[in-house]
């Protein structure tokens, strides 16, 4: 009998779900929600019917049986630091994303709509490899302050993803390898996955790491304690100054790579510095995880909707290729590893959330 798993992966403006059978694509879509659709809702929680009803009639429209589905998927969310894998949906995770007890993001709404659709269908509902995924060695856990410790959030899912991927392409366990990813979309995350657990990574939504399409990355500690005391700007500005507003954004007036490559190529020299700049950031924070992993490496993987662009690849492959063989997955590729995790949940092989 074929496995038909649903997948769900909301986000703030819009809910992206699609339909896989045995591994391959039924159809996808994307479900834009307005900012006025969203304004009567006071939390990210109170949007769980608005969202519920806009994928049942989506679903509708195409004239889906929700009947034929094995398990449904969402999107892991906020939740407590848990190692990677698979997670069956709890009443323990339901309560967490519903009370944003680690934080509010449109993520914790995957849990509660998987649930609730498989709920009324008597079939599992999973999450898998949410941000919050920690994994880190002890020793890169530690700032040289004791007020300060590492946090774990990267982009876990599409990060796992490909290195599974990588592993199995090379006839090898992911738990038998060790490679590093780079993740370059919205944010920037750079992992070391050593014997299948990311042993080390950047914060990559919160200031640490290379600066991103929107981010700021790594910021001169003593200078952002000044501007935070200067008196000139709030609290909730400078936060924006590190994620939303930052990056290349500040620096170049855009979020969007294309546009900065098209500045280049018509001769823009400050867009080509951005540019190279973007690359050697990446480039060393790459190198600074060859290191950690004493050279001992199997393989880089680059990921994200950055990966796509010609220049990227071929300035960090001229960076870091001497260090391991550089294969390139662009895109985020988030519906197919939740479709691929929703198998592996239907092999038995999820955990229980505690």
């Amino acid at each position: 009998m074929p496995q038909r798993i649903l997948v769900v992966n909301p986000g703030s403006t819009s809910t992206k779900i699609g339909v896989f059978e045995d591994g391959i694509e039924l159809f996808t879509d994307s479900i834009s929600h307005s900012a006025e659709e969203l304004a009567p809702f006071s939390t990210i929680a109170s949007q769980f019917g608005f969202r519920d009803t806009c994928i049942r009639e989506t679903l509708a429209k195409r004239g889906f049986d929700l009947g034929s589905l094995s398990c449904v998927v969402g999107r892991g969310g906020l939740l407590k630091p848990i190692p990677g894998g698979v997670y069956a949906v709890s009443a323990e995770m339901k309560a967490e994303l519903t009370s944003a007890r680690f934080g509010e993001h449109a993520s914790n709404l995957g849990a509660l709509i998987a649930d609730a659709l498989a709920g009324e269908l008597g079939i599992p509902a999973f999450i898998a490899d949410p941000v919050v995924v920690d994994e880190l060695d002890d020793k890169a856990r530690l700032y040289g302050h004791k007020l300060f410790v590492k946090q774990s959030i990267f982009h876990a899912l599409n990060q796992k993803a490909v290195a599974r991927r990588w592993a199995s392409e090379h006839a090898r366990r992911y738990e038998d390898v060790r490679i590093i990813v780079a993740h370059m979309g919205g944010g920037i995350s750079v992992g070391l996955h050593s014997l299948g657990r990311v042993v080390d990574v950047n914060n990559a939504l919160n200031g640490e790491g290379p600066f991103s399409p929107e981010r700021a990355g790594t910021l001169p500690s003593g200078a952002l304690t000044k501007l935070c005391f200067s008196g000139t700007y709030t609290e909730k500005e400078v936060m924006k100054m590190i994620n939303g507003q930052g990056g290349i954004v500040s620096l170049a007036g855009t979020n969007d790579m294309r546009v900065l490559e098209a500045k280049m190529k018509d001769g823009d020299a400050n867009a080509a510095l951005i540019h190279e700049a973007f690359i050697y950031n990446v480039g060393k924070a790459i190198g600074a995880l060859a290191a950690a992993a004493e050279g001992k490496l199997d393989g880089i993987v680059l990921t994200g909707g950055i990966a796509y662009g010609a220049p990227v690849q071929e300035g960090l492959k001229r960076m870091v290729g001497w260090m391991a063989p550089v294969t390139v997955y662009p895109g985020e590729g988030e519906l197919e590893a939740l479709a691929l995790a929703g198998e592996r949940g239907l092999r038995g092989e999820a955990q229980e959330y505690r």
